[in-house]
């Protein structure tokens, strides 16, 4: 089936309202054993899906070797979250095939998708039309991708955007607030205003370390919680997307949400 991955985010969403994401950069590792280890213990610790990439150094054999012993020992879909054209392999399931809407450099809103839409479809990797939003504090990937950084205090901006990217297209829309934000994950208000506007997938991606603003994000309307440093940092994978996956299916429990796509 073409489009295999994105259907099994919807019917999880379907079954458990709510999915998290672990989300594996190798170059936050100190070796690509290591970072192997933890997206297997992820998935085995309750995670709905992987996901690799990161914003800067991530491709060519690093990532084809992490990507394809991940894969080789999980059931669930590894999914690439590309930092540029070079961070696509064919040992992944899918991609996120993501438009930086905010970005000042028209490279990263189509110039970057139209390099690597040639080397995807020759993979045979599953694009999956993503709007990606990065929002203050933005951290690598907002001074990477040169960005207009949206303001944590504009929710109504924030669901205009994430409006006009499910008008063009987009299957998902992701707001990121960059790689562990001083001032913790978007806030609840935020989640809010976007969710109240998309009929389709909203994930939130950066800050999310405790059970505790999990929950709050996922009751606030999101619907996938992407996770990266916290699996990093914390230590014990295991024990971390084990309580994380828990507070997320839980909040998402009986969740009825009704998707256009």
């Amino acid at each position: 089936m073409a489009n295999k991955t994105y259907a099994y985010m919807l019917e999880s969403l379907a079954s458990r309202g709510a999915l998290l994401a672990a989300l594996i950069d190798p170059m936050d590792y100190s070796s690509p054993a290591a970072a192997v280890k933890a997206g297997v213990s992820a998935a085995n610790a309750g995670a709905d899906y992987i996901l690799i990439g990161g914003s800067t150094g991530v491709g060519g054999e690093l990532l084809d070797g992490v990507a394809k012993d991940i894969k080789s020992q999980i059931s669930i879909p590894l999914v690439l979250f590309p930092g540029n054209v070079t961070t696509v392999t064919k040992y992944a399931d899918a991609v996120y095939f993501m438009s930086l809407l905010n970005s000042r450099n028209p490279y990263w809103i189509s110039g970057a998708q139209t390099l690597a839409a040639p080397v995807v479809r020759a993979m045979g990797l599953e694009a999956i039309p993503t709007g990606y939003i990065v929002v203050q504090p933005g951290g690598t990937v907002g001074w990477v991708g040169d960005v207009n950084l949206l303001p944590r205090s504009k929710p109504t901006l924030a669901a205009a955007m994430a409006l006009s990217a499910q008008y063009m297209g987009a299957k998902l829309v992701l707001t990121d607030s960059g790689s562990n934000p001083a001032d913790g994950p978007l806030p609840p208000e935020m989640a809010k205003a976007v969710s109240s506007v998309l009929k389709v997938p909203y994930i939130i991606g950066g800050g999310v370390r405790t059970p505790a603003q999990a929950t709050a994000l996922v009751k606030a309307g999101a619907d996938i919680l992407q996770v990266g440093t916290a699996l990093e940092k914390d230590g014990d994978v295991n024990k971390t997307v084990s309580a994380l996956a828990k507070a997320i299916h839980e909040a998402g429990k009986g969740r009825k949400k009704e998707f256009e796509v």
